[in-house]
């Protein structure tokens, strides 16, 4: 659905200030309501934003004293350069005004909403909710981007990518604007620009920011036809208890002086517990575990809730502990989110949420009191990695509550590309059946992991591997291809769901056991390149598996995929690294080495480097140079040499980790 204005009819060849700059707008209106709507608090909702744009680009043309209505002056000279001033200055009235958005004024009331926020403003819209059409994993990486940085910096980023200024004209745009540190909104556009990559303006312009072309759907219904109802009611009983009212306010006794609801220092009780209605995340620019709704039938249980609470705030020692490495162990805030309360395989378990980490009481239905605890990290959780939750394991899997967000739940075998996957059951609350997790060797046999595709209200055609590793968060699997011949290089990890991620992920399901408790977010593939290995040896790849942590620091696996028999065959290890940078966005460039046995008996040692990579050296009791990104060449099992590689800037670069030598 377009949202356009309707422009008003001027005369030809005769114009005022106003209709100059009424023109501009209609010609712009566009591009100034997607400044608008990307400038405002990430805090609102896509609806409300939707309307407060139009109605902040609507209300920016200039008053009677720019250009009076009745005063018809001949066209000016240089009309063109008029009308880019006119448009740099709707430029500026916009942003201003939708900085100040939900400022309040000078000798407002303290703790009273604005005046914005609170006189409805045209456009006003009844009984419907809009928000612009879903786009891909990329526009909400984006999405989320922009909610972590200032309003002006995303004012800036967008002045910048989608109007084309230069930064001179940004910061005297932003400084006309009333920005008091234009410069340091130029900071936050570049450390954008770095996030969104080349790739920035197709992005920004895309539908999932365009806030002209919308969807529609009703709002609650029955929530409407209740609140009508309680409305008539209310006005009734207010017109027959309000002089009753009067009088018993005035016999009342003296008022007790407030307390705190909290028994305990520190210890919120379940009232305290924050509740997210069940329809926000459909409507939010954080699709994260804020947007999760409190869910389960002991949502309402206060004893239940009130253990949880105090073996959170004050574990004794018969309470079992467990921690992701690197969670904070520091009791409840005052108001931590509720996200689940239920039974379930013969426990009470409750998942409660602050900000940062995940926390999951559980306690036997035939012994209440006597529980576990399990603490996890979960800041900066995203559409994926906030998508299920860990609710409990047992002997035949573990069962996970999964994100309002998630529109189907399937479960496939990893170290099995070929096979189909297969759909997991899901309980009106968001349970699933339990989903087998093999530990130790058997996990090297079979991977089950959860393959799960979000809403089209969020984000179109995104599917998503995630696998247990014994916490509470699942970890996602991604996957980065090889270049290609020619063709540009991912910007990012990719899904995992596609034929040649399963493949190289079949390879690698292994390894992934290696990892288990370790406090791992995301692993991500990376096929950085490919040879043709000596003597008809076949086609081989070279992956550096990036396993990276919710605590910051992640850890390499640099391994050889070499023709094997069977898909799902582990790939030999050619080294390892820890807390580096390495196949990672700050870390682009690698280059491994391996000693590799033909099927004559002779032995090579063979190097790869990713796409940077122009030339690769050997040197000691074996020397040679290749030009290009492999090498292969004769070497006997033990001998000792040291191999670098060439950078097309010139540098050199060192192999990753250990070589397996």
């Amino acid at each position: 659905m377009p949202l356009l204005p309707f422009p008003r009819t001027v005369r030809p060849g005769r114009t005022t200030g106003l209709d100059r700059a009424e023109a501009a707008l209609v010609e712009e209106y566009s591009d100034l309501v997607r400044l608008a709507y990307l400038t405002l608090p990430s805090s609102l909702s896509r609806h409300r934003r939707i309307l407060v744009a139009h109605s902040l680009v609507q209300r920016s043309l200039p008053g009677a004293v720019r250009g009076r209505p009745g005063g018809v002056v001949p066209a000016p000279r240089g009309a063109a350069r008029q009308s880019v001033a006119e448009k740099d200055r709707l430029r500026g009235r916009v942003v201003r005004s939708a900085l100040a958005h939900g400022r309040s004024p000078r000798g407002w009331p303290r703790g009273m909403p604005p005046p914005r926020t609170v006189l409805p403003t045209l456009p006003v819209v009844w009984g419907l909710r809009l928000f612009p059409r879903a786009g891909g994993v990329e526009e909400i990486a984006l999405s989320q981007a922009l909610a972590g940085t200032t309003a002006a910096g995303r004012a800036a980023f967008v002045l910048r990518r989608v109007d084309g200024l230069a930064d001179a004209a940004v910061e005297d745009l932003l400084r006309a604007a009333g920005v008091p540190d234009p410069e340091g909104a130029l900071r936050s556009a570049n450390r954008l620009d770095e996030s969104a990559g080349a790739a920035a303006r197709a992005l920004l312009t895309s539908r999932e920011f365009d806030a002209c072309s919308v969807q529609t759907r009703p709002t609650d219904l029955l929530r409407r036809r209740r609140r009508v109802r309680f409305l008539w009611a209310a006005l009734t009983a207010a017109a027959i208890t309000g002089s009753m009212l009067t009088v018993t306010g005035q016999m009342a006794s003296p008022s007790r002086p407030a307390t705190d609801s909290r028994t305990g220092a520190g210890l919120p009780r379940p009232d305290d517990l924050v509740r997210t209605p069940g329809d926000v995340w459909a409507d939010t620019s954080r699709v994260d575990l804020t947007a999760w709704p409190a869910r389960g039938a002991r949502a309402d249980d206060r004893e239940l809730l009130d253990r949880a609470l105090s073996a959170w705030a004050r574990p004794g020692r018969a309470l079992r502990v467990t921690l992701t490495p690197g969670t904070p162990t520091d009791p409840p805030p005052r108001s931590p989110q509720l996200l689940y309360a239920g039974n379930v395989d013969g426990d009470a378990v409750v998942l409660l949420y602050d900000g940062r980490r995940v926390v999951r009481y559980s306690e036997p239905l035939a012994r209440p009191g006597h529980g576990a605890l399990a603490l996890s990290r979960a800041d900066d959780a995203d559409v994926t990695t906030g998508a299920a939750l860990v609710v409990h394991r047992g002997a035949r899997g573990a069962r996970y509550l999964l994100a309002p967000w998630v529109a189907e739940a399937d479960t496939r075998d990893l170290a099995r590309p070929d096979s189909p996957a297969r759909p997991v059951g899901v309980a009106r609350d968001g349970v699933t059946v339990p989903v087998p997790t093999p530990t130790g060797k058997a996990a090297c046999d079979t991977r089950p992991v959860l393959q799960l595709r979000s809403s089209a209200r969020i984000v179109e055609k995104h599917a998503f591997l995630l696998t247990d590793l014994g916490e509470l968060s699942p970890v996602h699997l991604t996957y980065t291809p090889l270049p290609g011949h020619g063709s540009p290089p991912a910007r990012q990890p990719r899904e995992a769901t596609g034929g040649p991620a399963l493949l190289a992920w079949a390879h690698l399901a292994c390894e992934l056991e290696e990892l288990r408790g370790t406090g791992v977010r995301a692993v991500n593939a990376w096929d950085f390149a490919e040879q043709e290995l000596p003597e008809r040896g076949g086609h081989a790849v070279w992956t550096c598996a990036r396993a990276s942590t919710w605590r910051g620091p992640g850890d390499v696996r640099l391994v050889l995929r070499a023709p094997a028999a069977s898909p799902s065959a582990p790939a030999e290890v050619v080294g390892t690294a820890r807390s580096t940078a390495a196949c990672s966005r700050f870390g682009q460039h690698v280059v491994a080495d391996v000693h590799w046995r033909a099927r004559s008996g002779h032995w090579y040692v063979l190097a790869a480097g990713s796409r940077a990579v122009t030339r690769i050296d050997v040197t000691g009791e074996v020397t040679a140079r290749q030009r290009g990104r492999t090498l292969a060449v004769r070497a006997p099992r033990d001998s000792r040499l040291r191999v670098s590689a060439r950078l097309d800037n010139g540098t050199s670069l060192a192999p990753v980790g250990d070589a397996g030598r």
